[in-house]
């Protein structure tokens, strides 16, 4: 090859290189973007929430404190997952004053995404349950808590606080088989977990205040709590005071429209790429006739 044919070429192929790691960058870039840009929409989904009777008065040092409260959980939530709180405790303010609380995020939920959780939990309590002294709220991903005593942390509390079941599968020996390997491995969790057999999915979580075997003692009753009130349901939930159990088959819930956005953005992204990586060689190859033939 001459020399300079080949001197073109080799300029050109350093140029197709450059070009071709712009576009890859620019492709990871908007990818990144569009897995880790989308928070998780299920996780603000509403579940419950419960109000004592009990109101407090505007400006009192109640509401001082259970601002201060909300603020430190918000704070939180970006570093753990689960945080207790007493605000006022062993102050000189009235013991009434003192407010108690904690938060939990699902427990596959990364930080950023949890204080997103607690951040939405912490402006709506305060919308269902104005001016009282005990609110507690659950969304899809995180839970919020407070109350003036500070007997409910770390007491176990199987009570029902919601529950949801789904239409009923007739007959279907493995969906049962399936359903009951689930349920069964979710009652050895220790905090929280996913466990899946076949096409029936499941998690369980206990709040982070619970020894190893209260919380195993919740999750047993949630499991059997679900197999009692749902019955032969292809899905259902169970909240207790302090753990949740769920299972469901595949495909029961509908994509989130994240995860649909996610997969379109995808979709251009590499239409946008392979359109300009397919002009960047075509550009090349005639630059190098060109330069050949001149």
């Amino acid at each position: 090859m001459p020399r300079r044919i080949q001197l073109f070429f080799t300029q050109e192929i350093i140029i197709a290189l450059q070009v071709s790691s712009l576009l890859f960058f620019f492709s990871c870039s908007l990818t990144v973007r569009s897995v880790h840009g989308d928070y998780p929409s299920r996780a603000n989904i509403f579940v419950y929430a419960g109000c004592s009777q009990d109101k407090y008065q505007p400006n009192s040092i109640f509401e001082e404190n259970l601002n201060t409260f909300l603020s430190s959980v918000v704070s939180s939530s970006s570093e753990v997952t689960y945080n207790s709180f007493a605000i006022g405790n062993g102050t000189s303010a009235p013991a009434e004053a003192t407010v108690y609380g904690m938060y939990q995020c699902r427990g596959d939920l990364h930080p950023t995404d949890c204080s997103k959780c607690i951040g939405r939990s912490v402006n709506q309590i305060g919308l269902v349950c104005p001016y009282t002294t005990g609110a507690s709220l659950q969304l899809e991903g995180c839970y919020l808590r407070y109350e003036h005593s500070g007997d409910f942390l770390g007491k176990l509390d199987t009570s029902v606080r919601y529950k949801k079941c789904s239409k009923s599968v007739d007959n279907d020996v493995e969906f049962f088989r399936r359903r009951d390997d689930v349920l069964m491995d979710l009652q050895t969790a220790n905090g929280f977990r996913v466990s899946s057999s076949g096409l029936i999915q499941g998690f369980a979580q206990c709040l982070g205040d619970l020894t190893v075997s209260d919380c195993s003692s919740c999750l047993a009753d949630a499991v059997g709590k679900l197999k009692s009130m749902c019955g032969s349901a292809a899905a259902a939930d169970v909240f207790l005071g302090q753990c949740y159990a769920r299972y469901w088959a595949s495909g029961y819930y509908d994509e989130t429209p994240g995860s649909h956005n996610n997969d379109e953005v995808g979709r251009s992204v590499a239409i946008i790429v392979g359109v300009f990586t397919g002009l960047a060689v075509l550009v090349v190859l005639l630059s190098i006739c060109k330069k050949a033939m001149g």
